[in-house]
């Protein structure tokens, strides 16, 4: 197990701290979304942080800019989807949030693609950077391949603040086996990674989630004329299975997912033959797909 920290920056040699001088160098250039970047050793929450940061400079009229980035080396009460908690050792995965305003060019009523954008965004800088085949789990979750089995390393939380919506992402790097929360997790080091540099990989997520935000905006939203909704049904692991959606509320829906529609609904083929659009929920594969749980 990682020792826990002793204040030493360099307390584990095998997770060095990021290199917020390069990442800074590297990322926050002229005309790039990027504005400002920001590492702090451990916090609570990337997504609390910065929620409430938007929300003081919404009110003092100042403003946080768009694309501030914070990242924490280390999360004590990170949150994913359902108030679920996330946590880590310290530097062995990539915990930051973002902030972005869509603006008045795009309607509000789409700015629920935000995390299904940042998840293509991720999975495919991953798979360029690090040379791992990342799916995604409907809405939200990152999927990799650890002996043969799916396995979660990464999840995507956005949370609308005013004329803001902070989108964080967390990302199990290095952990090993025995680190795991639960044995359902994975890591792009389980996964077997050609690359565990956090540097290069936060780099490539930015630049990806720039890239992509950009494409979306530039489309006033529209998922079809971004092309985002066509990256996402193609690398979206859910498509195709057997589910159990369990809805807010306590009810449960049993179906196949046969698309993900233009307002980022998970579509649902049920028994009787009625397909039934899901908005909010857990989403629970069902059925194994080529030896996947």
């Amino acid at each position: 197990m990682t020792p826990p920290s002793d204040g030493s920056r360099w307390s584990d040699l095998d997770r060095p701290p990021l290199n917020v001088t390069a990442l800074r160098r590297g990322l926050l250039r002229p005309g790039s979304l990027w504005t400002s970047l920001d590492v702090v050793t451990r916090t609570g929450s990337t997504n609390t942080d910065l929620v409430e940061a938007a929300s003081a400079s919404a009110s003092a009229s100042a403003g946080k800019a768009e694309g501030a980035v914070l990242v924490a080396e280390e999360q004590s009460s990170g949150r994913g989807r359902l108030d679920r908690t996330w946590s880590a050792p310290a530097r062995s995965g990539l915990f930051f949030s973002v902030l972005l305003r869509p603006g008045a060019g795009v309607p509000v009523e789409r700015w629920g693609w935000l995390p299904l954008l940042a998840g293509v965004a991720t999975a495919s800088a991953l798979s360029r950077a690090a040379g791992v085949d990342t799916a995604l789990k409907w809405p939200n979750d990152l999927l990799v391949t650890v002996e043969g089995e799916e396995r979660k390393a990464g999840g995507i939380l956005a949370e609308r603040t005013g004329d803001a919506v902070v989108v964080g992402i967390g990302l199990n790097v290095s952990l090993r086996a025995d680190e795991l929360p639960v044995p359902t997790a994975g890591s792009l080091a389980l996964a077997g990674a050609q690359v565990l540099d956090r540097d290069p990989l936060l780099r490539a997520v930015l630049r990806s989630l720039e890239e992509w935000y950009g494409l979306w905006r530039d489309a006033a939203g529209d998922p079809a004329q971004s092309r985002l909704q066509e990256a996402y049904t193609a690398g979206c692991a859910t498509l195709g299975r057997n589910v159990r959606a369990e809805l807010p509320g306590g009810g449960e829906l049993v179906g196949e997912a046969v698309a993900v529609d233009g307002d980022g609904r998970l579509v649902l083929a049920t028994g009787d033959g009625v397909q039934r659009p899901v908005g909010a929920g857990d989403i629970v594969h069902v059925r194994p797909a080529g030896g996947a749980g």
